[in-house]
């Protein structure tokens, strides 16, 4: 069976996200957006836990329903959830997120009891301990070998195994003897597969995308696209063996339009490639403060092989620009206006869903429910041909389909007035 699944979410006890981050919602917005599976988030917080037990039930083996479901077109949750670790390791302070992937909540109950000896998880969904990563997988390959362990957004700067200000070098470095259970990396926003294809110690991980979301409409900006059965087994074996036949590709953002893709610093709105920041001396030239460095001049600095490169085994990969976006775009409002929401309604229920209309739907039947604009703007994202001002040091990068004055022909009801 081919379906989407993203496994990294948060829930609405996790700091800076929506209030709609409930099972309710959650349910919803996976339907719009054409999410199948996806994971819980949070599954440490013991609110979100009870709520969890209370509104879900048994689905396929592994994977949880909501309860009351009827008939088919229901979302599947994986229990899932992202730890921060902060410690000390080299004489350097480490700063690592990482996914836990758990097959049931008997597991689930083994990691959070210990856990909860070293840290105070009521305090945030995604919890913060002191907790070396390696003596994390070590907990979590204890309470059961059928768990997984990600390093998440896995180059962002300031959390993650390759982060440029508190991370490290290699997986090895990281994990030492637990190396051996790591099978995948998420790629994160700011960096894609071709990116992380030019580290040739990455050949035999599989790189997985998730989409980090704090808000429901957000679910799915990155996913996964499998082939294969539903079943918590069937899609962690997937990801253990970089199966190309059952795991056909990721969705990714344009990892320039991600908030780490360049060197900057956000406060004096400077930004620039890795080479001038050599330049620089890794320096901003209006305040003489260090540039934040991002994800691709640190890429540059583990890289063994020349940018284009492609490893034998490697898993494909799209880039997508969101159906929303593409819509403010080509009718020349924001993203969150009324007049974007309601043409994204109509075409979720005319065509289906979100990754349906990105992916599949032709030109014709786009443009027959909506706008030549829009199904315009949705060729070009599919082509590739978009322009993107990328961010850095914190700032989301800005995509832009259309050339100056070349879109803005508004919706069909804007035209026909």
């Amino acid at each position: 069976m081919k379906f989407v699944a993203d496994f990294h979410i948060h829930s609405k006890y996790a700091r800076a996200t929506s209030k709609d981050m409930n099972i309710e919602e959650l349910d919803k917005w996976a339907k719009i957006k054409g999410v199948t599976v996806l994971g819980t988030g949070d599954f440490t917080h013991p609110a979100w836990l009870r709520e969890l037990q209370e509104k879900l039930e048994p689905a396929e083996s592994g994977l949880l329903k909501p309860k009351k479901t009827v008939g088919e077109d229901y979302t599947r949750f994986m229990l899932t959830v992202e730890v921060s670790s902060i410690y000390s390791k080299g004489d350097k302070v480490r700063r690592i997120h990482n996914i836990i992937f758990a097959p049931s909540f008997e597991v689930v109950d083994k990691i959070n009891t210990q856990l909860g000896w070293i840290g105070n998880l009521k305090s945030d969904g995604r919890p913060i301990l002191g907790l070396d990563a390696k003596e994390l997988a070590k907990i979590v390959f204890g309470a059961s070998s059928d768990c997984m362990l990600v390093p998440a957004h896995a180059w962002t700067p300031w959390f993650s195994i390759f982060g440029s200000k508190s991370g490290f070098d290699s997986i090895e470095e990281c994990f030492e003897e637990y190396t051996k259970y790591i099978y995948a990396i998420e790629t994160g926003l700011s960096s894609d597969p071709m990116m992380n294809w030019r580290i040739s110690a990455l050949d035999n991980i599989t790189l997985i995308s998730n989409s980090d979301c704090h808000s429901p409409s957000r679910i799915g900006r990155e996913a996964n696209v499998f082939d294969t059965d539903l079943s918590y087994k069937a899609i962690t074996d997937v990801i253990k063996t970089k199966d190309k036949e059952k795991f056909l590709y990721t969705v990714e953002f344009y990892p320039e339009e991600g908030k780490y893709h360049v060197d900057g610093h956000r406060n004096c709105k400077f930004s620039c490639e890795p080479a001038r920041t050599k330049e620089l001396g890794g320096m901003c030239p209006k305040c003489n403060r260090p540039l934040t460095v991002g994800v691709l001049s640190r890429v540059e600095e583990l890289a063994d092989r020349p940018e284009g490169e492609r490893p034998e085994n490697a898993i494909p990969y799209k880039n997508l620009v969101p159906l929303d976006e593409i819509i403010g775009e080509a009718i020349g409002v924001g993203k969150a206006s009324k007049a974007v929401k309601k043409e994204y309604n109509d075409l979720i229920k005319k065509l289906g869903n979100e990754f349906a209309i990105l992916n599949d739907a032709s030109r014709e039947d786009i443009e027959h429910a909506s706008s030549p604009e829009i199904a315009g703007g949705v060729m070009r994202v599919r082509e590739g041909r978009v322009e993107i001002s990328p961010g850095f040091d914190g700032e989301y990068g800005k995509v832009k389909i259309f050339k100056e004055g070349e879109a803005k022909g508004g919706t069909k009801q804007a035209r026909l007035f």
